[in-house]
């Protein structure tokens, strides 16, 4: 609406119509900032003679000005979020070239943060979740990018496609399917406007950062069937260690004589140290609120200690 308002002011004002091009030099050729601060810029004529040159925006313009190539256009406070300055240029024959300054006025977000499920309790591995990251406030939300950290990886990065210049809020969901890796991980989400290089690219604003909790099933640290020799003169140990959230409890399965003999032995631990040093099959149980897993033992005496002396 403001580019044909000014046309017609031009119009008005010269009885001939504008030029769509104008051989004009923008400095800066486009302006990025802030709502509530300032800018200037200047616009300098490239025609080796001309009759004058102004300037029109929604602030105001400066009427046309003579003897001079270039010319100034300042904003002391900058008050709206759609600024269309347009520097015109008249010709010696009456003609005028106008020439748009591209500006964006921009806000930073107010906040960033996460919501629910991560303060809704622990996940469970193999389920998937819905993030919520919400932006408030930010301006133009087309320059807006939102990048989800898990540890020290960018694991999602988003845009928008906004056409509203005002500030508006925004919220990017990342999709996530709980794993056991992720127990322990930090996850948060980080907001950043895309300014362009210089002063002006300010750093991304980040949410809290929530630790994620996830209950998986327990998982054997070493594989779940071994072979184990009885060492000569020396005792055999088995290994039951395992992996869950919760941590898991633990209980065995022994050849009856040693069952018979360890009757006081504490079993509710990874490993165990038989009584009796005797062949047979043994196995361990780990158990948590997700799920039970069983290791296999299959001890034998070492042929050394076959052999007849």
């Amino acid at each position: 609406m403001l580019r044909f308002f000014i046309f017609g002011v031009l119009i008005a004002s010269t009885g001939k119509p504008v030029n769509g091009t104008c051989n004009v030099e923008m400095s800066p050729p486009k302006v990025m900032v802030k709502f509530g601060d300032s800018f200037t810029a200047n616009c300098t004529s490239l025609y080796s003679e001309i009759a004058g040159i102004g300037w029109e925006s929604t602030y105001g313009g400066i009427g046309l000005q003579s003897g001079i190539s270039t010319l100034p256009f300042k904003i002391d406070v900058v008050k709206d979020w759609d600024i269309q300055p347009i520097c015109y240029v008249t010709l010696p024959d009456g003609d005028q070239c106008l020439e748009p300054l591209p500006v964006t006025v921009y806000q930073i977000p107010e906040s960033v943060s996460i919501a629910q499920p991560l303060s809704a309790g622990p996940m469970v591995e193999g389920k998937q979740y819905h993030i919520q990251c919400n932006i408030v406030n930010v301006a133009p939300a087309s320059l807006l990018s939102v990048y989800w950290h898990k540890g020290d990886k960018i694991i999602s990065h988003e845009t928008f496609k906004e056409s509203a210049q005002s500030p508006v809020s925004k919220s990017s969901i990342l999709n996530l399917t709980a794993q056991r890796d992720d127990d322990g991980s930090q996850i948060w989400c980080e907001a950043k406007l895309n300014l362009g290089p210089g002063e002006l690219n300010h750093p991304a604003m980040q949410s809290k950062s929530h630790e994620m909790a996830v209950l998986y099933p327990p998982g054997f640290i070493n594989p779940e069937m071994e072979t184990v020799e009885l060492p000569d003169r020396k005792n055999v140990t088995l290994y039951c260690n395992a992996t869950g959230n919760p941590v898991p409890v633990y209980s065995w399965d022994v050849p009856q004589a040693v069952q018979e003999m360890s009757k006081k032995e504490d079993v509710n631990k990874p490993f165990l140290i038989p009584f009796f040093q005797l062949p047979g099959n043994y196995s361990c149980k780990a158990s948590n609120t997700q799920g039970t897993r069983i290791k296999y033992f299959t001890v034998i005496e070492a042929p050394s200690s076959q052999l007849g002396t």
